[in-house]
């Protein structure tokens, strides 16, 4: 199972070429006890260690639409990125942002009744930036738990939040299950008040209760080019 998982996620990593996708170099198994899939260097770490170490310099709003425009590649060759969080966006030695850590990632399947693009998945990943449907599947109107791209677009919109404020979703709240219960009833964290209008309007939509009212990426993008 670990072998089928490490190869899945090596055929959909290596086929990826885009400025702000993190690269695959190649498979390693001769430095460790297993397989390892080799990428290059990022100095600077994670985005979120980024702007905590060039604050006020750094420009959330810039790192987030070039976030955007990654996401939107993955979406066009119909692949969900499925644990879109800060700590896996990093950011490269010319300080822009790579998407990583494609264990999640797929290959998915058009589903013409919903409009989306899907896949069947387990429940690993954070629960914090998961959307409505992946937390009670059915009463969402989802046959299955099913990462999607409009989930995608939900954890964007909680990616928004992490840069402007450094704190995942419902950092108040230590408790994941009550984070959960909250998602589920519509509730969601409070407006960073460095966040400006347009943008704050991009993450309310991306945040929507019901997916099928999600913005695509590509509709994202072009307000966010707009606005930011």
């Amino acid at each position: 199972m670990l072998v089928q998982k490490f190869c899945r996620e090596a055929l959909v990593w290596q086929a990826l070429r885009h400025k702000y996708i993190l690269p695959l170099i190649g498979i390693d198994r001769n430095s460790f006890s297993s397989y390892c899939l080799v990428s290059p260097w990022m100095k600077h770490g994670t985005i979120l260690k980024y702007l905590r170490e060039h604050r006020p310099h750094a420009n959330p709003d810039k790192l987030i639409l070039q976030i955007a425009e990654g996401l939107g590649y993955l979406h066009s060759k119909n692949i969900v990125h499925g644990d879109l969080r800060g700590a896996n966006i990093l950011v490269s030695d010319d300080e822009s942002i790579r998407l990583a850590d494609f264990g999640l990632s797929s290959i998915c399947e058009a589903d013409s009744t919903a409009g989306i693009l899907r896949r069947s998945s387990d429940r690993a990943g954070s629960a914090r930036w998961f959307a409505p449907e992946l937390i009670i599947p059915t009463e969402f109107g989802c046959e299955q738990f099913a990462r999607t791209t409009a989930s995608d677009v939900y954890a964007f919109g909680c990616v928004c939040l992490e840069l402007h404020t450094g704190k995942p979703p419902f950092s108040d709240v230590s408790e994941e299950m009550v984070v959960v219960l909250k998602v589920r009833d519509g509730e969601r964290p409070a407006r960073p008040s460095t966040m400006s209008d347009g943008l704050w309007a991009v993450v309310t939509a991306a945040w929507a209760q019901k997916f099928q009212y999600r913005p695509g990426i590509q509709t994202i993008i072009t307000i966010l080019s707009e606005e930011l």
